[in-house]
């Protein structure tokens, strides 16, 4: 065993020893069991840098295979970790363009703006007018943030991850840990890797994202130069802005919390239930208030995907649920390819309304979509369920979501937001033309029964 395998493994077992002895040895309540090795897991990935720090990312995206607890725990990780000489950025867009940033760009800051595991970024100023794919040229002078890969990051998190391959095959045995697929997870989590350390696909996304939302006037996607842009160099327009956490001084300075934030929870909707694709990664690192009162969307590491029959699908459920309708949103769950075995959907029908009737807002109290994700994903979790990835996802989303729109408007109910756009895309499915030539003979069937009895 390497040092770093050993290094792994100390590290694990002392979580386990810790998270043994906060839960009083296995003798507190199942749910504070789980909170406490999830406490100890994120700090334990914290403690082992940049890979498990990645890691711990993209399992909080995953509730399909990850309790609640650990999903919302790891939420809390911060990538950030001390900035590079900057000699090493420059030798890295020297290497990719062939000339130093000072002949690239009008100024460079050496300074740099953030640094995280996989990339640093800096601010500089256009030398020269570059026109995006879609949008308005950027002038000369237009600043800009350069985000460039560490030099050895890619090598350093993928030597991480085959030493948590080997921790995880020792494991195997495991029955509990068989039935999530570790070794799997870590083959999706190397091959995510692989497309974000490529800032290429990220500048398309974002691109894609701009024209989505063209005709939105509060919504920003800052613009992609890719004549400055490759593999390991990304760069985009420099939005001023505050961050979700100095939501007091955006307010001071005169934006409107209340209306961007219905405005914000409307967007998520929109690009769930109409245009099929959603950031699902949205925490306030991710986000901007700008000085004009609008939403700014950054980094487009993790996107989701629905389909038109799934976005119906999800319509029905989104309705049935700030409706508190729990057998319909468990009918249509099914659709989503949530299986609720037959001898369970009683029980598990039950348990669900009452979770919506605590949860989803009456009495003047705006509903609680994370309380209610938390508890709808233990139960599944307690009856042994398995959660569709895409259906985690979503749901991962939602309460990601809320959670940011709470940010900017701490009283925001965002089932008021999905209102509309729910009903809309029901009401379109129900009146399209194929589903009504499908219905009109049974229709008819049933009038002429009428009328002949």
């Amino acid at each position: 065993m390497s040092a770093r395998s050993r290094r792994i493994a100390a590290v694990f077992a002392g979580a386990g020893v810790r998270a043994a002895w906060s839960s009083r040895l296995g003798f507190a309540p199942a749910h504070q069991r789980r909170e406490a090795l999830a406490r100890e897991l994120r700090l334990a990935f914290e403690q082992l840098g940049p890979a498990f720090i990645k890691l711990g990312q993209l399992m909080s995206v995953r509730p399909d295979l990850f309790s609640s607890e650990i999903v919302f725990e790891m939420e809390k990780l911060q990538d950030s970790v001390p900035p590079l000489p900057v000699a090493l950025i420059r030798e890295v867009m020297e290497q990719e363009f062939g000339r130093v940033p000072e002949d690239l760009f009008a100024t460079f800051d050496d300074a740099p703006l953030a640094s995280a595991s996989i990339a640093q970024v800096h601010r500089a100023t256009l030398s020269a007018a570059v026109r995006p794919v879609f949008g308005e040229d950027m002038s000369a002078g237009t600043e800009i943030a350069i985000k460039v890969v560490r030099p050895g990051a890619e090598e350093s998190i993928l030597a991480d991850i085959a030493e948590a391959k080997r921790l995880v095959g020792r494991l195997g045995r495991l029955k509990r840990l068989r039935r999530l697929n570790l070794p799997g997870f870590l083959d999706e989590f190397a091959a995510s890797l692989m497309s974000e350390v490529d800032l290429r696909n990220e500048g398309r996304v974002a691109d894609r994202f701009r024209f989505d939302f063209r005709d939105d006037p509060l919504m920003i996607v800052p613009r992609v130069a890719w004549t400055l842009t490759t593999r390991r160099v990304l760069t985009t327009e420099f939005v001023h802005g505050w961050r979700l956490s100095e939501m007091g001084d955006a307010e001071r300075a005169g934006v409107a919390g209340y209306d961007l934030a219905v405005h914000g929870a409307s967007v998520f909707m929109r690009q769930v239930l109409v245009l099929g694709r959603f950031h699902a990664d949205l925490h306030p690192a991710n986000l901007l208030v700008t000085p004009d009162s609008r939403v700014c969307y950054l980094d487009f590491g993790i996107v989701g995907k629905t389909t038109p029959t799934e976005r119906v699908a999800i319509a029905q459920v989104l309705a049935a649920t700030v409706y508190g309708d729990a057998d319909r949103a468990l009918r249509y769950s099914a659709e989503l390819g949530l299986v609720v075995p037959p001898e369970l959907q009683s029980e598990v029908r039950g348990h669900m309304a009452t979770l919506l009737h605590g949860t989803m807002g009456g009495s003047g109290r705006p509903a609680d979509v994370k309380r209610f994700a938390v508890g709808f994903l233990s139960m599944l979790s307690d009856y042994k369920i398995q959660v569709p990835i895409g259906y985690g996802l979503l749901i991962k989303a939602l309460v990601t979501v809320e959670g940011v729109a709470r940010r900017i408007y701490p009283q925001i109910d965002i089932t008021q937001a999905a209102k509309p756009f729910a009903t809309r895309l029901i009401a379109q499915r129900m009146l399209s033309p194929a589903r009504l030539s499908q219905k009109l003979p049974d229709a008819v069937r049933a009038g002429l029964r009428e009328l002949s009895s």
